[in-house]
């Protein structure tokens, strides 16, 4: 490890759990993110409506190559550095302490509006199941407050509670889905077994750009292999080889799945049948019903709940271990920076995330904001965005890295043209969504505006902390991001 990796602060007391998490463990954490079935019932069927309709699954497999460019400079990046604080912490070996404190906030940013955007949609889904199927009738937000409770024990708690709980989760999701998509094909679909999504044609039909935008957020989480380095077993082999395994997963599930849902309806009769619906999320469902029973029909939509709790409980970890990290670093307060004693989790890191996500909730109950249109769709773009930003930034912060420790990696691919395309890339996607944003989020006008503003608010005052960091400790601001020894 070269020297200007190396800081010791892995030798703290205050340190996450080692050795707590394999490859298998760090996947679930990544592919629970994601919430395969969530976008599979939810989003999709919405990227089918307003983007590029049978053209989606070519748009999913797009989306899957640009994150494999993406993970190559990345997942070796991270072999050279272990921080909770993945993206703070490569932009900040990088491009530097104050690009570093920007990518910092912007994170938290990320990560927050993420996981509370999703207790809206929890809140809905679980609220209009409950009462369909069982007769329970309460108002969503309180399902949205139960989540928080049981999340905020699981986040309390050692690491490898949460991954066993998402384990049993995730696999119930790909095993229901899958089981539809066999049907399907099985079925040989509405006009039988072709590969018209996957033309130029149905690629380039509709808006392409929506629909591409649409797929690329189904695939949120996915970079958050990093974050669980430190609590993992051997990170420099763990996590470039979860980070890999999850794009493949997440992106062969996708475009199958998606695939079969064009298939269902056949391709010219995909969008009348989406826009005769009342609501789009209902057409899996419907699928469902068609091709094999109620009885799956009703344990996907249990599911359906399931695959957003372990969504949740996934960004929650991830916000936690970002508050951690910042307060071990100094850009945070530095209480935040401690572990507990017995389970070595972020635990006051995950009791302020916890009290963020009710803080907010009640900010939009009291308004009479709706849970679905207003809560998720509008944090969870904006976390989208932040995370494309995050993804640009540290492309770039690989080329300057490498550049600066060429003995570290031999590979000009992997240190300079895979991260420079995927960089520029992501900076396009990046514009493309400020720009459609109005049309992502049905946002008015001042908050199509205003809700993208945030993640440049969330920069400047990251560099402002890094600054007053470097202003009071100089030689703590030169170590920011740097290697986590597991000793």
């Amino acid at each position: 490890m070269a020297q200007s990796t190396t800081t010791s602060a892995g030798a703290s007391p205050d340190r996450l759990r080692r050795n707590a998490l394999g490859v298998a463990a760090v996947t679930f954490f990544v592919v629970s993110a994601a919430a395969p079935l969530t976008a599979v019932a939810g989003g999709y069927p919405i990227a089918m409506l307003f983007g590029n309709g049978p053209g989606v699954p070519a748009a999913v497999l797009v989306v899957t190559l640009i994150l494999l460019l993406f993970s190559v400079g990345y997942t070796t990046m991270a072999r050279h550095i272990s921080n909770a604080g993945s993206f703070f912490a490569f932009t900040s070996r990088g491009l530097g302490g104050l690009a570093g404190g920007a990518a910092a906030y912007i994170a938290i940013l990320a990560y927050n509006t993420m996981q509370i955007g999703l207790l809206g949609l929890f809140g809905a889904v679980t609220a209009g199941t409950l009462s369909a199927i069982v007769g329970i009738d309460l108002p969503w937000w309180v399902w949205s407050l139960i989540a928080i409770a049981i999340i905020a024990v699981l986040g309390y708690r050692q690491i490898d509670l949460s991954a066993k709980v998402l384990a049993v989760l995730v696999i119930a999701e790909y095993i229901a889905v899958l089981i539809l998509d066999a049907t399907i094909l099985g079925a040989g679909g509405a006009e039988g077994i072709s590969l018209t999504s996957f033309t130029p044609d149905a690629f380039l039909s509709g808006s392409t750009t929506i629909g591409m935008l649409l797929c690329f957020a189904a695939f949120m989480g996915f970079e958050a292999t990093t974050i669980y380095s430190e609590e993992a077993r051997d990170p420099e082999r763990t996590v470039p080889r979860a980070t890999y395994l999850s794009v493949l997963l997440i992106g062969v599930f996708y475009t199958i799945s998606t695939w079969c849902m064009v298939l269902a309806t056949g391709p010219d009769k995909l969008l009348p049948t989406l826009q005769g619906l009342q609501d789009p999320t209902s057409f899996v469902f419907g699928l469902s019903d068609q091709y094999a029973n109620s009885t799956l029909t009703t344990i996907m939509m249990l599911l359906m709940i399931s695959s957003v709790f372990a969504a949740l409980l996934a960004f929650h970890n991830a916000a936690a271990r970002y508050f951690y990290v910042l307060g071990r670093e100094g850009l945070l307060p530095v209480g935040l920076g401690k572990t507990h004693a017995t389970h070595q989790s972020p635990h006051l890191g995950s009791a302020l995330q916890t009290v963020l996500a009710v803080i907010v909730l009640a900010i939009f109950v009291i308004t009479g904001q709706d849970p679905v249109l207003a809560l998720f769709t509008w944090l969870t773009n904006v976390a989208t965005l932040s995370v494309i930003v995050l993804m640009a930034l540290a492309s770039f912060s690989v080329i300057a890295f490498f550049k600066r420790s060429q003995e570290l990696e031999t590979s000009g691919f992997k240190t300079m043209l895979a991260p420079l395309v995927a960089g520029v890339i992501l900076a396009i996607i990046a514009v493309l969504v400020v720009i459609h944003f109005d049309a992502l989020t049905g946002a008015q006008p001042a908050l199509a505006i205003g809700l993208p503003m945030l993640v440049p608010a969330a920069a400047v005052l990251g560099i402002i902390a890094a600054a007053l960091l470097k202003n009071n400790s100089p030689a703590r601001f030169a170590q920011l991001g740097a290697h986590q020894s597991g000793k």
